[in-house]
């Protein structure tokens, strides 16, 4: 889980269209565990497993997909009606990847611009219907691009419930929920951060929009929800701002 400070502004639900969200942090989480992978640390997922067993490495990436960013943005639509089907663990690597993944050699930059690259941005994952994962609340590592566990079992429902049931959260195979920790960016840019951190939202969400439709699967942006009911789902300080429902797309 993500530890933050907590910052002083507070909305009990968000309404956020696609990029602004303007909500605050509360709660008591646990503190995030953070791994880093070097040269004395094992690179197998068994291995990786035996060392830290709340952890998930996931698979490699693809590089080159069937379509052409200009075909993705063609055909890019909000999806919110899914298939009762899997989606495979590689695609849920790819979707992570696009949204905060390491993308530069020195290790630091990430697929989405960040202000200052202070990089305030956390990515949870509530999956249901993943295959080779355990339903569960995951959080995502960029570092070492793996998954690290916050709760077990299937907690979809509960984020339906908590997202004013709008069904489509709990009929996706999984549910990507994009946080932000203001604090990290207004450090440096003052109160002027909570809108940077809003605009990298958009740039994380767009990310994934155009990833899922390289692969066939859908999503759609929700941005209504009880902040303080999401965080209690993912045991989480960071504030939700947004969740993007993930599956296979009815024909």
């Amino acid at each position: 889980m993500v530890h933050t400070r907590t910052h002083p502004i507070r909305r009990a639900v968000s309404i956020v269209p696609f990029v602004v969200a303007l909500i605050l942090l509360t709660g008591t989480p646990a503190k995030v565990r953070e791994i880093t992978i070097d040269e004395d640390t094992p690179k197998s997922d068994a291995e990786l497993k035996m060392t830290h067993p709340d952890v998930v490495l996931l698979p490699r990436l693809g590089k080159t997909g069937p379509l052409s960013v200009e075909e993705a943005i063609l055909r890019r639509r909000s999806v919110r009606r899914f298939r009762d089907a899997p989606v495979l663990l590689t695609e849920v690597s790819q979707l992570l990847w696009a949204a905060q993944g390491i993308t530069g050699e020195d290790g630091v930059k990430r697929a989405a611009p960040s202000a200052g690259a202070k990089y305030p941005v956390e990515i949870f994952v509530v999956a249901g219907k993943v295959d080779d994962l355990a339903a569960g609340v995951y959080h995502y590592l960029p570092e070492t691009h793996s998954l690290e566990v916050v709760r077990r079992g299937d907690l979809r429902s509960e984020l339906c419930d908590e997202a004013l049931s709008q069904e489509w959260v709990a009929a996706a195979a999984l549910n990507i929920v994009i946080a932000g920790v203001y604090e990290r960016t207004m450090e440096k840019y003052g109160e002027r951060g909570i809108r940077y951190v809003h605009i990298e939202v958009g740039a994380i969400s767009e990310n994934i929009y155009l990833q899922a439709e390289t692969m066939g699967l859908g999503t759609t942006f929700v941005g209504a929800f009880s902040d303080d009911g999401v965080k209690k789902v993912l045991r989480i300080d960071a504030e939700p701002l947004g969740i993007m429902p993930v599956g296979v797309r009815q024909q």
